[in-house]
């Protein structure tokens, strides 16, 4: 169809040239450049409508490809809410399991504590959540909280973890909690 219409412009600008060099200029040759230059211009205006809808079409393309990653992130730190309130427990289960169990009673309610702990422990694992052990290495506080500092010695030289406080937890590659740790200065 634009072909169409250019070779038709094309055809109607020869006709007006030899016009021109005649030099005769009638109603007719007038309307025959203003029929020219309005096919020019419709001729112009369907290629930037045609660009409009490519822009468009690129640009819907562009925000599903976004959309579709917003997606694959959210699914892939699903989870992180309920993580978060479980790692409180965590830690009293381990506290709870650090006492001394004296009597039968005491001996056998450990026991179901530390089932507890390990099908829980288990849980997490399989959820992507695992602990950040950090104890005797050197201080990263993109994972780790300090909290304390102590003199540094021949166990633990400057800038070294000498204790872990609190475990800190990653959910998949991120940084779920800090561990809480003492540093050696």
């Amino acid at each position: 169809m634009a072909e169409q219409k250019a070779k038709h412009a094309a055809n109607a600008a020869k006709k007006a040239e030899k016009s021109a060099d005649t030099k005769e200029t009638s109603l007719k040759e007038d309307i025959l450049q203003e029929s020219i230059a309005d096919l020019n211009e419709q001729l112009s205006n369907s290629k930037h409508d045609g660009d409009k809808y490519l822009r468009a079409a690129a640009e819907i393309q562009n925000m599903n490809a976004r959309f579709e990653k917003e997606q694959q992130k959210l699914l892939k730190y699903d989870g992180q809410k309920l993580a978060k309130a479980i790692l409180p427990v965590v830690d009293n289960l381990e506290r709870a399991l650090a006492t001394e169990a004296k009597d039968d009673s005491a001996v056998s309610l450990k026991k179901g504590v530390q089932m507890v702990y390990d099908h829980l422990e288990r849980a997490l694992k399989e959820n992507g959540i695992t602990a950040i052990d950090g104890a005797g290495d050197k201080f990263d506080p993109n994972t780790q909280q300090a909290v304390q500092t102590v003199a540094a010695d021949d166990q633990h030289p400057a800038d070294t973890v000498a204790q872990v406080l609190q475990k800190g937890y990653y959910l998949k590659d991120r940084v779920l909690r800090p561990a809480m740790v003492v540093v050696a200065k």
